[in-house]
């Protein structure tokens, strides 16, 4: 995918599966969310695999390891291996090995994942901020992480010491709905302190670095269901992207997506890796997809036809990214993703 600015989702003749060599999947939202697999993921990634393409899971969630990722994963009926599990946990690691020396002690505020990537790099997690620690770093510990662990993370940090961060992302998707993520942890260390962390999960370049390294992907595709994680960091590493509408992106905020937040394809969820893409074409001053028209008025986006709803949703994203160009659309699109039921 090209850096220039994107006014349309693209279309493909050919399915996903087959255009692409590895799939770099998300996790949570795209896969399975508090625990239990999205409809349609398991028997998509089946086929996908099947037919020869490579499944690689990419997470910015830190607190689980690998092995326990690949073993959650083939208990939902994905077969997968350590190996083809990368968290941002290990992009984490990476970026502060090259940074310290080794076997430097590191102050570990989150989960096991956090402590065994550490480990696999040569350096040695410690608990306190009295441990002589030569650094910090600060990943998702789940909903029980206890709130002292953050006064721990302040005092080391405001002692002038590095501070890392596996990722910022301010949400997680969970079985009951939305809940604070890394990234609200982080600010309450931000707050405490004034200091800011290096930060190593998507949509930054060393989680992308670490994806390439471990897979070896050539024609990867970027598979997720967040804007501001998922097709931002494939638009910083130049290569395309599907997003699914099975996690917190709504149509709304599709439609309202600044040029590095617009996904090459859009599909409702993993059955789209199955299929091609449709073409959004120009017609009668707007862009038409299927059986819809979509055009940007003087003050909404508006809506004409009737067919997939999908396809409506792709017409609409031509008119809204078109009209906004490098900027965010700011048309009316309320009634139009009403009738399609977004």
């Amino acid at each position: 995918m090209s850096q220039s600015v994107r006014t349309s989702p693209a279309g493909s003749e050919r399915a996903l599966s087959e255009a692409y060599d590895t799939a770099l999947l998300d996790l949570d939202g795209v896969v399975y969310a508090g625990g239990n697999a999205i409809v349609h993921a398991v028997e998509s990634l089946a086929t996908a695999r099947d037919g020869g393409m490579h499944l690689a899971y990419v997470t910015n969630n830190a607190l689980r390891t690998p092995d326990s990722v690949a073993a959650h994963l083939t208990e939902l009926g994905i077969p997968t291996g350590a190996d083809d599990v990368i968290t941002s946990a290990q992009a984490v690691a990476r970026l502060i090995s090259e940074q310290m020396p080794p076997g430097a002690r590191v102050l570990v505020i989150g989960g096991e994942g956090l402590r065994v990537a550490l480990r696999e790099r040569g350096l040695e997690p410690v608990e306190s901020a009295d441990d002589d620690p030569a650094a910090v770093v600060q990943g998702y510990g789940g909903p029980e992480l206890p709130w002292g662990r953050f006064a721990e993370a302040a005092y080391a940090v405001a002692r002038g010491l590095p501070w890392y961060a596996s990722n910022t992302d301010l949400t997680i998707p969970s079985a009951r709905g939305i809940a604070p993520g890394n990234g609200a942890a982080v600010e309450v260390v931000r707050i405490a302190t004034g200091a800011e962390p290096q930060v190593a999960g998507k949509p930054l370049p060393p989680m992308h670095r670490e994806t390439i390294l471990r897979t070896g992907a050539e024609r990867p595709l970027v598979v997720g269901d967040r804007l501001d994680t998922d097709i931002e960091g494939a638009f910083n590493g130049e290569v395309d992207s599907l997003l699914v509408l099975t996690g917190v992106t709504d149509g709304a905020q599709l439609l309202a997506a600044p040029p590095q937040h617009r996904p090459t394809y859009v599909d409702a969820d993993l059955r789209g890796l199955l299929t091609g893409q449709p073409e959004v074409g120009e017609a009668d001053g707007g862009f038409r997809c299927g059986g819809w028209t979509a055009v940007a008025g003087e003050e909404r986006l508006e809506l004409d036809g009737e067919g997939e709803a999908l396809d409506g949703l792709r017409a609409l994203c031509a008119a809204a990214w078109t009209a906004a160009g490098d900027g965010v659309c700011e048309l009316d699109s309320g009634k139009a993703l009403a009738r399609l039921g977004f």
